[in-house]
């Protein structure tokens, strides 16, 4: 299979290492605005690796992973599917999301897969999502808090996050509350511990309840520190770092089950930028196999089979915890 990454950023970058590395990849494209970056990415990968100008189209591939910052995607992508390509999408923005699931209708007549949020968070937090949902009979609820960032694209995606509007699922509507409200303590893997987290605008909500038909509520919720919130509505005034350091994800599942009423939770730690990159490549890698579930447009919690997806990312160095 041949398999091509779009935005050789932090995510980017993890996730056509992790593709070069797969035994059923016979080579990876890279693409990248910046060619000083795809040299370098190219000499790093090995004999797989094919560097790829942007100037003379996109790339003919199985599967093109779209790793450029939010806003981008959603017109690379209709793009492609036009052309009969999957896709795998980074974005983590609301309304990027929104875009990309209407092109679900013709991604199906194509018979191809646009895979949307496969990051850290959305991604790995969808996964987790089915696995503890389909521990129950009926799910009621789903809460899911991320805390870091991963490259400097995903930090300017966290501040305007925290300046905007939440939307969570209640009761078969959407609400709509101004982010950087709703302070709640929300305990992550060790050693990160309990952190104060926020409503943000993430797109958690839109990809998880089609995927769960008649839950009853989904929020999501963002870490941040006192400084992230009173300065979310103004310009970035420092340049985030190359890559954050530690994050983690907490999702937290209640449902109804043979035993009666349970909670399930889930979560995992680890650098973002290398966990999404994981997630990605290994997304990819299933939708070039066929081991998906068919043509369309949706998160991960209805595209992969959550146990081995999370046993093959345990394999590719990404593990998850369950809280007792």
């Amino acid at each position: 299979m041949r398999i091509a990454v779009i935005g050789l950023g932090a995510v980017g970058t993890r996730a056509a290492r992790q593709v070069a590395s797969t035994a059923e990849v016979e080579s990876v494209v890279v693409a990248d605005p910046k060619a000083d970056r795809v040299g370098e990415v190219v000499a790093s990968l090995g004999t797989k690796a094919v560097s790829h100008s942007l100037s003379a189209g996109l790339p003919e591939a199985d599967v093109v992973i779209l790793a450029t910052p939010p806003g981008l995607q959603a017109p690379l992508a209709d793009t492609l599917v036009a052309r009969g390509t999957s896709v795998v999408c980074t974005t983590d923005g609301v309304h990027e999301t929104r875009q990309l699931l209407d092109l679900g209708p013709e991604a199906e007549a194509r018979g191809v897969t646009v895979a949307i949020g496969a990051g850290f968070a959305p991604g790995l937090s969808c996964v987790l999502a089915r696995f503890a949902a389909d521990r129950f009979d009926t799910v009621d609820e789903i809460h899911v808090a991320r805390l870091g960032t991963g490259g400097p694209a995903c930090a300017r995606q966290h501040h305007a996050a925290l300046g905007g509007e939440a939307i969570d699922w209640r009761d078969g509507g959407w609400q709509r509350r101004p982010a950087g409200s709703g302070r709640e303590l929300v305990w992550f893997p060790d050693p990160i511990g309990g952190a104060d987290c926020y409503r943000a605008e993430l797109p958690d909500a839109v990809l998880l309840v089609p995927a769960f038909p008649g839950v009853g509520r989904v929020t999501a919720r963002l870490a941040a520190t006192r400084r992230d919130r009173l300065t979310a509505r103004l310009p970035m005034v420092r340049r985030p770092h190359p890559e954050g350091g530690l994050g983690a994800i907490r999702v937290e599942v209640r449902g109804r089950g043979p035993e009666g009423i349970d909670v399930q939770i889930l979560g995992a730690m680890d650098r973002p930028g290398v966990a999404g990159g994981a997630v990605a490549a290994l997304v990819a890698v299933d939708v070039a196999a066929g081991r998906t579930r068919g043509p369309g447009a949706s998160g991960l919690a209805g595209l992969v089979d959550a146990p081995a997806f999370l046993g093959a990312l345990a394999h590719r160095g990404v593990k998850v915890a369950r809280f007792a």
